[in-house]
């Protein structure tokens, strides 16, 4: 069969899986020839499609999420490796990103808890040539697929924790920064999601109690001794969060801003002390 034909097929196989089908099955078919989706559009369509394709086709079927299938993710303008050890990185979660660059480019030390990937701290520190970084996560599996993506990306300026903000005396030794960036487990425990995400992704980093805020109480009120004067914190938040989260900060000591999505949805609270 030749790989327009394939394409064609797959992309009406994963109709029923996919809000982009077709783009999916390109993605797939450029990975098992390794080559660019651009190539595979512009070269290859007459060729023979691979005996590969069919194994990734089928993983796709089963709901696995094409970023595992493929191995990496492009956020900010990087690209991450990840797996099923880490959250895969969201386009909602740049707005984080970009309202933290905006509000503090003069940030010299960088905190990002819950790291998974690396995703936050990696796409700061691009941007932040003189600045240190610094990930905490609890999963040591996730922790090394961060440091892989900071060696794969010559950031030699990030450094890689295992810390769990449940335990206690966590942050003792961590310093103080001028930039927390925070994506926490935020999912109601019983929260109806796509089988992409609840049969894929690590549960670990995606539940935080029957109404989603426990990580939010239990990190918020240590955020305070972790910043400098002037410093800033970023909290990706559910879109229904905003409320709630914003008064559990303001009772750490915190006033709160709010950043939208790019559909207009509470994405990020920005955290900075009462005066």
């Amino acid at each position: 069969m030749q790989v327009h034909a394939a394409l064609r097929d797959a992309a009406s196989a994963l109709a029923s899986v996919s809000d982009t089908p077709r783009l999916d099955a390109e993605l797939l078919m450029a990975h098992t020839l390794g080559i660019t989706r651009s190539e595979l559009l512009l070269q290859h369509m007459d060729g023979a499609a691979p005996d590969g394709f069919a194994v990734l086709l089928a993983r796709r079927q089963a709901h696995e999420p094409i970023a595992y299938i493929l191995g990496h993710q492009e956020f900010y303008g990087i690209r991450l490796a990840v797996g099923p050890d880490v959250l895969i990185p969201r386009s909602d979660s740049e707005v984080l990103v970009g309202a933290a660059l905006t509000a503090r480019p003069e940030a010299l030390d960088v905190l990002d808890c819950g790291t998974g990937s690396g995703a936050l701290l990696l796409a700061v520190l691009s941007h932040l040539p003189r600045a240190q970084g610094t990930g905490i996560d609890r999963s040591r599996e996730a922790l090394q697929i961060a440091a892989d993506n900071a060696a794969s990306l010559n950031i030699s300026r990030a450094s890689f924790l295992q810390r769990d903000w449940n335990t206690p005396g966590w942050p003792d030794d961590l310093g103080t920064f001028d930039l927390i960036l925070i994506n926490p487990p935020y999912v109601e425990t019983g929260a109806d999601l796509s089988p992409d995400v609840r049969d894929h992704e690590p549960a670990s980093a995606l539940f935080a109690g029957a109404d989603g805020l426990n990580d939010y109480r239990a990190l918020l009120p240590r955020l305070p001794a972790l910043l400098r004067p002037r410093g800033a914190a970023f909290v990706e938040i559910g879109a229904s969060q905003a409320d709630a989260a914003c008064e559990i900060a303001n009772e750490a000591g915190f006033a709160a801003e709010l950043h939208r999505d790019l559909e207009a949805r509470p994405r990020v609270l920005q955290l900075t002390a009462f005066r």
